[in-house]
């Protein structure tokens, strides 16, 4: 899940362009099981098939993409078993973050303002927005331990777990009760109690892995 980490080093254009893809995936762009057309993308980022075959592969070998031979490439559609290994990574890589986080590290200015923008989305009704926002508050978090590493890591989590998000219809059960959670733990941190806002998150992560596999249980009694 973190073979993104050699992609620091120089950003050479399969990694710069497997990045954006990736941001479509979290933005919600591309949705889970889709077909992916090697002419389109390869013209919309102006770059070679060649090229483009390259970058499919390395977001193939980070779960994101899925190859069927004769078929072609596909977004992939992340199950129950991914959802149970993408918090056990969300566990080590947060709650580490959070214990080494201080109370005038500027990231947390970044997560007030995406909080207050979760709460207007909230209040708008835009579950798809208050989804996308809640990820960069979390990417915020995780930034807390000024570890580039550990960033490039997290991205890969984030966007399959978006892929996850993506393939239930109303979201709203989802994401609504999280975010006075994020808003507990941001003052906690604002506090400089890391103890209390590592035990918060702890809580917010075993409630969100719950309510997701509980999403899944309740589409496989429906279909």
């Amino acid at each position: 899940m973190c073979a993104a980490i050699g992609e620091m080093e120089d950003e050479p254009l399969t990694a710069q362009i497997a990045g954006r893809i990736r941001g479509m995936l979290i933005s919600g762009e591309l949705a889970p099981g889709a077909k992916l057309s090697e002419q389109q993308i390869a013209s919309h980022f102006g770059i070679s098939r060649n090229t483009l075959r390259e970058i499919f592969r390395l977001l193939t070998s980070q779960n994101l993409l899925v190859h069927i031979p004769n078929r072609g490439v596909f977004v992939a559609t992340p199950g129950e078993a991914s959802v149970v290994d993408i918090y056990r990574v969300r566990h080590v890589i947060q709650k580490g973050a959070v214990r080494a986080a201080l109370a005038t590290h500027p990231a947390l200015g970044r997560m007030r303002e995406l909080l207050a923008r979760a709460e207007a989305s909230r209040d708008a009704g835009d579950w798809r927005s208050v989804g996308t926002i809640n990820m960069e508050f979390h990417r915020s978090m995780v930034e807390l331990c000024d570890s580039p590493r550990l960033s490039a890591c997290f991205e890969l989590v984030l966007a399959e777990l978006r892929l996850v998000f993506a393939q239930f219809e109303d979201t709203a059960h989802l994401h609504a009760p999280y975010i006075a959670l994020n808003g507990e733990i941001l003052a906690s941190l604002e506090a400089g109690d890391t103890d209390a806002a590592s035990k918060q998150l702890d809580a917010y992560l075993v409630r969100s892995e719950r309510s997701v596999l509980a999403a899944f249980q309740h589409v496989r009694r429906s279909t």
